[in-house]
């Protein structure tokens, strides 16, 4: 049984998340400000993912999501009453790999979660070599343990980013336009695709290479989309 951490300020919408998730055979553990949030995620070691809202008491979302990132790459769907493209911006650019806006239709709110953990439990298989690793210069992944390292050092990726390098490592040197890494990773229609997947490539990037504005491995193609270089 997945374990779900849902935090939110407004226990009306904890309790109405936990009944749509416990009807689809999730776990659910419950937490209402940031601090909470964080202490119930030491405490459970086996949540498998995180729906936090951004505008919280003590600790916001935003923070709270900074926090987990420092030992955690479990998929965070965050919570949000505004619209906004910059507000979903932001909560990709600190971490976070979904976003649903309030108010939220429940069920889509399950189908995200639902999506969220496949690709964070499972990916499709890849081009292996003999002892099971994807390698691309000094960039190998490790799929059987979800583990990346670059010239020996591991790099930590949450679990969008790390779908988006191994779909693109796995075919090195194929161009995937933008909407064709949207719909591979997102597995839904590429609408505001563009700055969603041009956040996770800018922040794989400032993780894998020596210098992202000259990229060694995870390289534009303007106009066309993004590639893993051959090497």
């Amino acid at each position: 049984m997945n374990k779900i951490l849902v935090c939110d300020d407004e226990k009306e919408i904890v309790d109405a998340i936990e009944i749509y998730l416990e009807q689809e055979g999730f776990d659910v553990v419950k937490a209402y400000d940031g601090e909470q949030a964080l202490k119930i995620l030491k405490e459970h070691t086996d949540v498998q993912l995180a729906i936090i809202d951004i505008m919280m008491p003590k600790l916001d979302g935003i923070h709270a999501c900074k926090k987990i990132r420092e030992y955690s790459s479990i998929p965070i769907i965050f919570l949000t009453a505004k619209s906004e493209d910059a507000d979903k911006i932001l909560g990709l650019n600190i971490g976070a790999d979904d976003y649903v806006t309030k108010p939220f239709n429940p069920l889509e709110l399950v189908a995200r979660v639902k999506s969220n953990i496949r690709r964070y439990t499972k990916l499709g298989a890849a081009i292996e070599d003999e002892n099971g690793l994807i390698k691309v210069g000094g960039l190998i992944i490790n799929d059987e343990n979800k583990e990346v390292t670059v010239d020996g050092e591991e790099v930590k990726l949450t679990p969008i980013e790390y779908n988006i390098l191994l779909l693109l490592a796995k075919n090195p040197g194929r161009v995937y336009s933008i909407d064709q890494i949207y719909e591979n990773i997102w597995g839904e229609e590429p609408l505001g695709a563009d700055n969603t997947v041009a956040v996770h490539v800018r922040h794989i990037r400032e993780k894998i290479e020596i210098n992202p504005k000259e990229p060694k491995y995870l390289k534009v193609v303007w106009g066309v989309g993004y590639k893993v270089d051959k090497i």
